[in-house]
């Protein structure tokens, strides 16, 4: 009797070692992750050197997205597409949350707007796009659930609307004073909390039904135990926020030192990193016939941080930043916001997805990154 109960105690670290070896063997990627404790003290004995702090940082986010993403993918095999992608995208929003919660700290609302902005872009298009192209390069056409895109897409314009009325009482012949745009951001923070949490009973509890996935995933790739997978995730998950953190503290100072205005840093640069993890899972997902799951966490991730992240960083402002911080964005931030969600909502309201339709959300997005480049908001609020 006791030698099987010594196999019991030893075979859980063997698997463990085997997957990581496997892995690596698998995906060469992961060889990065020695950055991460490169780049953590690299941050001790060198905290002046951003640039290079901005890069290594950079590197050593790439394979924890991988192992992310696997982790996810395993967890989505047992949940469901739409439990998966909700997963993933609260998982993923986590980097931009601790990127923008050290940013609202150091008053640096700029950035925390820019990439907020950023991130729903991002999101909308970049990974949505990219979904679509590497899935549909795969697959002649694709199929995934029209409602549980075009429920994503809405509570994504809902939010664009809060954002946009704020933003508009600014141009009026006499701008309110601060407070009232700080107490309407408030009210508005408030409901868009409340519609999110609604939204979740929604899509999760009383009609799961309409939100089945229609995807015909591949078995081809052997997926981690439920056990190992949630593991992976709650350490993985604390390795992103150690080394956002460090990020953040690098990404000012290199951007100028690299020759990157603070929108540009904010709304591509942020939001791209922050996204790393989502766009793994996503990409993959895609390639593997899981249109759902990528969907599920594109625009499942652009409306939570509309309706959650941004909303509870002004609440959080009261108590960690200078000011409160409000909803009004710059009018280049809300058109782009509107656009990208616009442009959503028509490429997935179909049902079905094709690599051309990728492109043309890239194209969009790249349009963007351009303009932003080349001529950054004047005057950003």
């Amino acid at each position: 009797m006791g030698n099987p109960g010594e196999k019991q105690s030893i075979a859980p670290s063997s698997s463990v070692g085997r997957v990581v070896i496997d892995e690596i063997r698998h995906a060469p990627v992961l060889g990065l992750i020695v950055f991460v404790p490169v780049v953590i003290l690299l941050e001790r004995i060198f905290p002046d050197r951003h640039t290079l702090l901005f890069l290594a940082s950079v590197v050593a986010i790439v394979p924890l997205a991988a192992l992310l993403s696997r982790a996810t993918e395993a967890v989505a095999a047992k949940t469901g597409d739409a439990v998966g992608g909700l997963l993933n995208a609260t998982l993923g929003n986590l980097t931009e949350l601790v990127i923008s919660l050290a940013a609202l700290q150091a008053g640096q609302y700029l950035l925390v707007k820019a990439s907020l902005a950023g991130a729903i872009v991002t999101n909308t298009l970049f990974m949505l796009g990219g979904s679509f192209l590497l899935g549909g390069l795969k697959h002649h056409v694709q199929e995934f659930n029209r409602v549980n895109a075009r429920f994503q897409a809405c509570l994504l314009f809902l939010a664009t609307i809060a954002v946009l009325v704020p933003s508009l009482i600014s141009e009026v012949d006499q701008p309110p004073a601060l407070d009232v745009s700080q107490k309407l951001s408030l009210g508005l923070a408030i409901l868009l909390i409340a519609v999110y949490a609604l939204g979740m009973l929604f899509s999760l509890r009383t009609h799961r039904e309409l939100f089945a996935s229609v995807s015909h995933a591949e078995e081809d790739e052997k997926l981690w135990p439920l056990g190992l997978s949630i593991a992976i995730l709650v350490v993985v998950t604390l390795l992103v926020a150690l080394v956002s953190e460090i990020f953040v503290g690098s990404v000012q100072a290199a951007a100028e030192h690299l020759g990157m205005t603070p929108a540009f840093v904010g709304f591509i640069v942020v939001a791209l990193v922050g996204a790393a993890a989502e766009m793994t899972t996503a990409f993959s997902a895609a390639r593997a016939n899981r249109l759902d799951l990528s969907i599920g966490i594109a625009l499942g991730s652009a409306a939570q941080i509309a309706l959650f992240v941004a909303p509870v960083l002004v609440l959080v402002s009261y108590f960690i930043g200078p000011e409160p911080m409000t909803l009004q964005f710059w009018q280049g931030a809300v058109t782009m916001m509107i656009v990208a969600t616009l442009a959503a909502t028509l490429l997935s309201n179909g049902g079905r997805g094709a690599w051309y339709a990728g492109v043309m959300a890239l194209a969009l997005y790249a349009i963007f990154a351009f303009t932003l480049f080349v001529l950054p908001p004047t005057n950003p609020s």
